[in-house]
């Protein structure tokens, strides 16, 4: 892989670009703002009844948008100059962040970084698609942008990256303010630092310091601001790792979870905080893993994570792995502890197809009722030519069904009474509460050596019903928070961008549902009882495709939505605006018994009579 090609890798969830130079020219624009049917049918949806047959509990008011992003650029058609403003008097108001994509809670303060036009890249670079396409939705420039065309080093699928916005939103006085501002007056360092920076992926606070970091191309750029005055600390650039996603608080220390190397495809580890507001910077490591790390939780005593693949051997199948418990030596896990992980279970264990199990991401991870509850994620095609790159040789034909046999949807699954010093692979505690029974696998070998997908068993029978929930176009368990004493899930749906797709995500997934666009919530009332959705279009808005971050208070779920619909700026039309939103969801303890029974498998379906538990 050459450097152009690393250069773009790390920006999207499931970790398929890397990251832009650490010098580089931002237009002015964007400095002035902040044959047969396929094996792969096994999801029948048409015959499930819609969500609004759902029994549901009663809920409490509706989501609230706190804070929208809004235009930051003109665009007046591809590869054309950027005219001045917004106000717009020559081109449309272009609006180029899309996610919230690090969020933490501070007291009353919700601190967050943003993504830029994260869906450009990840067909970028992502999916190899660097053809310019502009339509109603979102434009997507790649090396025709004037970023590309101001650094002519940069590869195509970078050109519509634009620096990353930094906030603090005030719940109490409901204020929004600009904190990246901060970040570039401070000396031209912290400003190149920002410059360079893909986007704030992850965000803690702790002690009265808050930390914002992302990839960037020397390693990872990490911010610090004075929780309490909302002084900015400083900068740094931590150049052994080369991802971060996540930040959690256990028995009063807070763990960042973090990919080593560019693009973290060399591993992954777990560093704990060490620092002050006068030395906010100091961090010592106390878990060495085979993959990237993702997510991050506190579990009974001890710290859970689930990783991303990497390079190496070990860790090419992503997995679920413990810490030692916190309690053992001196308080909370020390540099003694990074050898110490064990692995509680892998994607290998419940995809049959081998080349399709190194595409798994794993995404969401909480501790709830004494179970730890973690999903799946599946950037869409992404296994597609994982499948390609391994089959079919040099200026063969493609497999004319491996669309449909390799496109997942997100599966939620959960372990509850197991022993991580056992040092066992037995999964026998893990349950499959939503998923497959069966999959598509490729079994090379067939055939005389052309191959042939079948039907194979997974090993699991989900309990409660299909994956997504019943809607095939869920590709991301993205978040979960518990709150009101229930178990919140957030998704990401990308059904409307895919309403357009081929037969084979059709065959797969099928057909989009125009009245379920947007990104789903859903809530375990009860770890004996099913999920139920809470909303499942969007929280307000179905171009939000995504619910990318969430925390929570007493009374409170903050939700930062995934939304890439740059060209959605028009506030006269009759469509939502694209870019990001900060929402708020109020929430209330239920009474388990009013708890709905989430979406049903269709009669005579994957699991309809699903067995009372799962696993091998």
């Amino acid at each position: 892989m050459d450097r152009a090609q690393i250069l773009a890798r790390s920006l999207l969830p499931a970790a398929i670009m890397a990251t832009l130079p650490l010098l580089v020219t931002v237009p002015a624009a964007a400095q002035h703002r902040l044959s047969t049917d396929p094996v792969g049918r096994t999801r029948e949806f048409a015959d499930q009844p819609p969500l609004a047959d759902v029994p549901a509990a009663p809920a409490p008011p509706g989501p609230e948008l706190l804070a929208k992003a809004t235009p930051d650029e003109c665009f007046a058609g591809i590869g054309e100059p950027y005219p001045p403003g917004p106000p717009c008097r020559v081109g449309v108001p272009k609006v180029n962040q899309s996610y919230v994509w690090g969020l933490t809670k501070s007291g009353d303060q919700l601190w967050f970084g943003t993504a830029p036009n994260v869906h450009c890249l990840t067909l970028g670079k992502g999916l190899k698609q660097t053809k310019p396409v502009q339509n109603d939705d979102y434009v997507c420039e790649y090396g025709e942008s004037q970023l590309r065309k101001l650094n002519p080093f940069l590869p195509a699928g970078g050109g519509d990256w634009r620096p990353p916005d930094v906030f603090l939103y005030d719940t109490r006085t409901r204020q929004l303010t600009d904190k990246g501002g901060d970040i570039g007056r401070a000396s031209p360092m912290d400003r190149m630092r920002r410059n360079s920076t893909i986007g704030i992926r992850a965000a803690g606070s702790h002690q009265g310091v808050v930390l914002l970091g992302g990839p960037a191309l020397g390693g990872i750029n990490l911010f610090a601001f004075d929780s309490e005055s909302g002084r900015y600390l400083g900068s740094t650039t931590l150049s052994e790792y080369g991802n971060i996603r996540n930040f959690v608080v256990a028995d009063g220390v807070l763990y960042a979870g973090v990919g080593v190397g560019l693009d973290g495809l060399g591993g992954g580890a777990v560093l704990r905080w060490t620092g002050s507001k006068d030395d906010p910077f100091r961090f010592g490591v106390v878990g060495d893993l085979p993959g990237q790390v993702a997510d991050i939780t506190a579990h009974q005593g001890r710290i859970a994570l689930i990783t991303w693949p990497s390079a190496g051997t070990q860790g090419r199948v992503p997995g679920v792995w413990l810490s030692p418990p916190l309690a053992d030596g001196e308080p909370g896990l020390t540099p003694a502890d990074a050898d110490g992980w064990s692995r509680l279970w892998d994607a290998g264990q419940y995809e049959p197809d081998p080349v399709v199990a190194e595409t798994y991401g794993l995404g969401g991870l909480a501790s709830y009722g004494g179970h730890l509850y973690w999903g799946t994620m599946h950037v869409p095609l992404k296994a597609t030519q994982a499948h390609a790159r391994r089959y079919t040789p040099a200026g063969g034909k493609p497999d004319p069904v491996a669309v449909p046999n390799t496109q997942r949807t997100a599966s939620l699954f959960r372990a509850g009474g197991f022993d991580p010093d056992c040092e066992c692979e037995d999964n026998t505690s893990v349950e499959l509460l939503y998923g497959q029974s069966k999959l598509p696998a490729f079994d090379p070998a067939a055939n005389d050596g052309a191959g042939e997908w079948r039907l194979t068993p997974t090993g699991y029978t989900p309990r409660f019903g299909a994956a997504g929930f019943g809607n095939g176009y869920n590709n991301y368990i993205w978040k979960m928070v518990v709150a009101g004493g229930s178990l919140y899930v957030g998704t990401m749906d990308w059904s409307y961008l895919g309403r357009e797709s081929g037969g084979g995500i059709t065959a797969a997934l099928g057909t989009a549902d125009a009245s379920s666009y947007g990104a789903d919530l859903w809530a375990f009332d009860n770890p004996n009882q099913p999920a139920r959705p809470v909303d499942t279009t969007g929280l307000g808005n179905y171009l939000n495709y995504g619910i990318r971050t969430m925390v929570a208070d007493d009374s409170s779920i903050y939700l930062g939505m995934a939304n890439p619909m740059n060209l959605r700026t028009d506030e006269q039309d009759d469509v939502p605006e694209g870019g990001w939103e900060l929402i708020r969801l109020p929430v209330a303890a239920l009474d388990p018994s009013t708890a709905g029974t989430g979406r049903p498998f269709p009669p005579g379906g994957d699991a309809s009579e699903a067995a009372a538990t799962g696993g091998k």
